[in-house]
C-alpha cells in the first residue's frame, strides 16, 4: 500500500474482508512545463547556425537525461504560465536563461534552424541575466544564511488620498538579503564602463548611488536592521577593480566588482566575500 487509504471506498467494497484496499496518491512526473521549456530549449539550440562544437556534445548529453519529457514549440505564453514553487527555486534561473535564449533566437532560412543574436550587446538584457544570476547565486548558495528576494519598497512619503499614490513609480531591489540580525541591499549593475568620467576623472554613477541610496531610506522601520541595513552596487569587472567603502546615517555603501572571466570557484569566493 501507498499513499492515502481511502476508507469509505474500501469498506464499500468490501475490500477489508479480501485483505485489500483502495488508496489514492500523487503520481510525480517528469514531464511538467519547467523540463519541457528546458528540453525543448536544449533541441533548438543544437539547430542553431554557429554553435560552439563543445557546448553542441554536451547540450546532446544533457538532451539524454530528458527521458519521456515532451518537446515544445516555445513561445512567449509558456514563461507566462510558469509557477515556480519554493521547492522549485533552482528552475528559476533556468527560466531566465531560457527566455532569453529565445527572445534571442531567429528563424534561419534553413527550415527548422535558428540564429543565435548576440545580445552581449545589448546592456539592457546583460543587466537582467547579471542581476539574476547574482540573485539565484544567494538564493541558493546562502540559503541557510540569508533570506533572498526582489524587495518592493514603499515611499515613505505622505499621501493624502489614492488617487496621489498611484502615480508613485514602483520601487523594487534587484536583491535583498536578510536575516534576523542582518539586511543587504545589492544593486546589480551591467554597464560597459563601471564608472562614468568627468573632467577626465572616473566618477560612480551619480544615477545608481541616488537610486540605492533611496532604497535604504525608505526601507528603514523600527527594526535595528534596517537602520544599518547595507547598500551594495555591483558592476562586473571591466579593466580595473573597485573596493570602495562610504557611510552615510548608519548605512555602509559599497561600490565592488567581480570578474566573470574566471574559474567558478573564483566568482563563488568573491560573491560571497562581498555580503559575508
Amino acid at each position: 500500500m501507498k499513499g492515502k487509504i481511502e476508507i469509505a471506498s474500501s469498506i464499500k467494497a468490501n475490500l477489508f474482508q479480501k485483505k485489500l484496499t483502495n488508496c489514492s496518491y500523487d503520481d510525480l512526473s517528469s514531464n511538467i512545463l519547467l523540463n519541457q521549456i528546458l528540453v525543448s530549449t536544449l533541441k533548438n539550440l543544437t539547430k542553431t547556425k554557429d554553435l560552439d562544437k563543445g557546448i553542441l556534445t554536451e547540450i546532446v548529453k544533457l538532451q539524454r537525461m530528458f527521458v519521456g519529457v515532451s518537446i515544445l514549440k516555445i513561445n512567449n505564453k509558456h514563461f507566462k504560465l510558469l509557477q515556480i514553487s519554493r521547492n522549485q527555486h533552482f528552475y528559476s534561473f533556468l527560466m531566465n536563461v531560457c527566455e532569453l535564449i529565445h527572445l534571442n533566437s531567429l528563424p534561419d532560412e534553413k527550415e527548422g534552424s535558428f540564429l543565435f543574436m548576440n545580445f552581449s550587446q545589448d546592456e539592457r538584457k546583460m543587466n537582467q541575466l547579471f542581476e539574476a544570476f547574482v540573485r539565484n547565486f544567494y538564493k541558493i548558495e546562502l540559503k541557510d544564511i540569508f533570506k533572498t528576494s526582489r524587495e518592493t519598497i514603499q515611499w515613505q512619503f505622505g499621501v493624502p488620498n489614492e488617487t496621489n499614490r498611484k502615480y508613485l513609480p514602483q520601487m523594487q531591489t534587484d536583491i535583498s538579503l536578510e536575516n534576523e540580525n542582518r539586511k543587504i541591499i545589492i544593486d546589480a549593475k551591467y554597464y560597459k564602463e563601471t564608472m562614468t568620467v568627468n573632467y577626465d576623472k572616473e566618477k560612480i554613477h551619480s544615477s545608481h548611488l541616488y537610486q540605492l541610496n533611496s532604497y535604504l531610506l525608505h526601507q528603514q522601520t523600527s527594526n535595528s536592521k534596517t537602520k544599518n541595513a547595507t547598500g551594495i552596487l555591483l558592476y562586473p569587472t571591466i579593466e580595473e577593480e573597485f573596493d570602495l567603502h562610504y557611510t552615510y546615517q548608519n548605512h555602509n555603501i559599497y561600490i565592488k566588482t567581480i570578474n566573470l572571466n574566471t574559474h567558478w570557484s573564483n566568482i563563488s569566493k568573491r560573491l560571497r566575500e562581498i555580503v559575508l
